[in-house]
């Protein structure tokens, strides 16, 4: 959280897109500003928080039986020796 909230990339998209879509004669201009920035702050913090409440059902029912965390870990494991065998096996296609 406190990387998000500090992060400087956050404040310079939102200084350059929410002016667009305020309206002067529509009322207080700082009052616009917060709300179009409080926006996507709560889309974010209901998609992060349905994310972390799917992952904690997930990690329950995985350590429910013991044995879906070994499969899973086994799952991982080959996947990633799989993409390391493509990576290394794929050679560059440029002409030399």
């Amino acid at each position: 959280m406190l990387v998000g909230v500090t992060n400087p990339k956050a404040f310079i998209i939102l200084a350059a897109i929410l002016p667009q879509f305020v309206d002067r004669s529509a009322g207080s201009v700082p009052a616009q500003m917060l709300l179009l920035a409080v926006v996507p702050v709560m889309i974010g913090l209901v998609t992060d928080s349905a994310w972390g409440m799917a992952a904690g059902a997930a990690r329950a029912w995985f350590a429910d039986r013991p044995r879906r965390l070994v499969l899973a870990g086994r799952a991982g494991g080959a996947s990633m020796i799989a993409l390391g065998a493509s990576v290394a096996l794929s050679g560059s296609h440029e002409d030399r």
